[in-house]
C-alpha cells in the first residue's frame, strides 16, 4: 500500500501559518529548496501544487466554517461568508467602516488605474485629497509612480490588500459595466416585484456591509470640504521602482 501524498497536509499547514495568500510558484520553490537539502521527499512543479490547491477547495468548501479561496493572486483560508457577522464579534473594537466617499474613490482607482488625484476628482466632482490619504493609510491604494506631464502628479493603483479585502483573485474579477447594468436591472425588477434577471457578478460590497481592516477611524469620514483644492498631495514615498521625480 502506497504512502499518502504529503502535499495536501503540507499545504494545510502552510495555509494556516501564512499571513498572505500563497501562490503555487512560491510553494513549489519552498518544497524544491527543502528537497535539495533532503528535508522533503521529492521536488515538485507549480502545476502540481496548483492542482493540489484546487482539490483542497472540495474539502474546505464552507461546510466546516472554512473556505479555501483564491484571493490576491494566491490561495488563502477564509471564514465562510455566512458566518461573517459572528466572526466579526471577535474584534468589536477593530471594526471601522469605509465611508461612501472612500468607496467611490476606491472604485474609480480600481477601474482607471493608474490614475491621478485629478482623474478621481473629475469623476466624483469633489476634492479627494483626504480620501486618498486615508486609503493609502489603509493600504488599499499605493503610489505606483508619477505621470509624465507638468507637475508630475502622483499615480495611484490598488494593492494586494485591496484584492484580499474584497475577496478578488485579481483585477480581472471586477464586474464589467455590462455586469453592473444587469445588476441594476435585476434590483429594479425586484423592487417592482418582477421576475429576477440575470444572476449578478460579484461587486464591491455595500458601504453598510464593509468592515475595513484598520482600528481607528481615518480622515475619509471627515467632511470633504476640509480639504480644499489647494490641499497637498499625500506624501507617501513611491516604491523603489517608481520613476524618479525629475521636476527639480
Amino acid at each position: 500500500m502506497s504512502a499518502p501524498d504529503p502535499l495536501p497536509r503540507l499545504l494545510g499547514a502552510l495555509l494556516l501559518a501564512t499571513e498572505r495568500p500563497l501562490t503555487a510558484e512560491a510553494v513549489a520553490d519552498l518544497i524544491n529548496q527543502a528537497a535539495d537539502e533532503e528535508e522533503w521527499p521529492a521536488r515538485t512543479k507549480p502545476t502540481e501544487v496548483e492542482a493540489a490547491f484546487r482539490a483542497l477547495t472540495k474539502t474546505w468548501d464552507g461546510r466546516d466554517g472554512v473556505v479555501l479561496a483564491r484571493v490576491g493572486g494566491g490561495w488563502r483560508l477564509r471564514t465562510a461568508p455566512d458566518l461573517a457577522v459572528m466572526v466579526r464579534r471577535l474584534w468589536p473594537d477593530r471594526a471601522t467602516r469605509l465611508s461612501k466617499a472612500a468607496l467611490e474613490a476606491l472604485a474609480v482607482v480600481a477601474y482607471r488605474q493608474p490614475c491621478t488625484r485629478l482623474d478621481v476628482e473629475d469623476v466624483r466632482g469633489v476634492d479627494c485629497g483626504g480620501v486618498l490619504r486615508s486609503l493609502l493609510d489603509r493600504k488599499l491604494l499605493r503610489i505606483v509612480g508619477r505621470k509624465d506631464e507638468p507637475g508630475r502628479p502622483l499615480l495611484y493603483g490598488t494593492t494586494p490588500e485591496f484584492l484580499e479585502t474584497f475577496s478578488l483573485p485579481d483585477l480581472r474579477a471586477l464586474p464589467t459595466l455590462r455586469d453592473l447594468e444587469s445588476m441594476r436591472a435585476e434590483e429594479a425588477a425586484r423592487a417592482q416585484g418582477g421576475p429576477p434577471g440575470v444572476e449578478p457578478a460579484p461587486a464591491l460590497p455595500d458601504p453598510e456591509d464593509l468592515e475595513a481592516v484598520e482600528t481607528d477611524d481615518p480622515a475619509d469620514e471627515a467632511d470633504e470640504d476640509a480639504f480644499g483644492p489647494d490641499a497637498a498631495e499625500p506624501t507617501d514615498p513611491a516604491p523603489a521602482d517608481d520613476p524618479p521625480d525629475e521636476s527639480t
